[in-house]
């Protein structure tokens, strides 16, 4: 297994879809996508998680998603999203990413069957002891209904193949707790959550996989490096900076409001899979207002001027 360095940006990446019946994947533009962001400076890229909508993708289509990004890019890492609430369904997709060529993978915890906590740590052993790839446990309980943990993400942290925690409870006692106990181990905690990533960089997070990313990366990678460096006056600056779109990319279920972003600037079609709808008309307005402000500031000569 070669070893991941979890530190810094890793976007969790739109699926873009065709505009026929089908909503097909459009893999020039997908290819396209990981390529601009790569060109960013992204530490890494999460293809077909939540983000892509991997609900509505088939096995077969969430392979090849995670095959056209790593032939599109050069250097960047590739963690694929294959978790389940099946947990010989997410061996078997894992075990396809690891094959097909993923640095690592990203296990969304079972959603709607509800596991207990011994569910829970069974479930992603499991997989880690058949699959020889770095493995990120993901913990949304907004998604999933159930929650890891502290004691459960800390007796994962003991595995080998299990080498970061994807963090978007919403919950920052339980998130310190956890970079807290795992400090010793070869562990890294990752914010899921744009909002409250550089609070988690405070208390020791590395990283994080961002929705935002898509659309800001290089300011997102600018707050992200500004904070592992300790220079939390620029980091707070780039923070409240995004704050609008990270409030923005929110207000409707995500993706939704993301790909609607993708499209306004001109990254996608901002296509969705049913059942989820593109986004309402009042919010859309909103956003592009948001991104507009975006668009009008200068990141580098913002903080040459700064810097003088």
């Amino acid at each position: 297994m070669t070893a991941i360095d979890f530190h810094g940006v890793y976007p969790a990446m739109c699926t873009p879809f065709e505009d026929d019946d089908e909503r097909s994947i459009d893999f020039e533009t997908l290819r396209r996508d990981a390529q601009r962001l790569e060109e960013a400076g992204v530490d890494g890229l999460v293809p077909v998680g939540s983000t892509g909508e991997s609900a509505t993708l088939t096995h077969d289509e969430h392979i090849e998603a995670v095959e056209a990004v790593i032939d599109a890019v050069d250097d960047v890492p590739v963690v694929a999203g294959t978790g389940s609430n099946n947990t010989r369904e997410a061996l078997s997709l894992s075990q396809r990413a690891a094959d097909a060529g993923a640095d690592a993978l990203l296990l969304i915890s079972p959603y709607y069957n509800k596991p207990e906590q011994q569910g829970l740590v069974d479930h992603f052993t499991a997989i880690a002891d058949e699959v020889d790839c770095p493995q990120i446990v993901y913990n949304v309980p907004s998604r999933t209904g159930r929650n890891i943990e502290p004691d459960t993400a800390v007796e994962l942290a003991g595995h080998e193949n299990i080498a970061a925690y994807k963090a978007a409870s919403g919950d920052m006692g339980q998130i310190s707790e956890i970079i807290e106990r795992t400090r010793d181990e070869e562990f890294a905690v990752l914010s899921g959550d744009d909002g409250m990533t550089l609070p988690m960089l405070s208390m020791g997070a590395t990283g994080c996989i961002s929705v935002a990313a898509n659309v800001e990366p290089e300011r997102t990678c600018a707050m992200v490096g500004a904070a592992l460096s300790e220079d939390f006056e620029r980091a707070r600056a780039l923070h409240h900076e995004l704050g609008p779109l990270f409030r923005a990319l929110f207000v409707e279920t995500n993706p939704i409001p993301v790909k609607e972003a993708m499209r306004i600037r001109g990254y996608s079609s901002g296509y969705v899979r049913s059942p989820l709808t593109r986004l309402s008309e009042e919010h859309t307005e909103h956003l592009r207002n948001v991104l507009d402000v975006l668009a009008t500031e200068d990141l580098e000569d913002e903080y040459a001027e700064r810097e003088r």
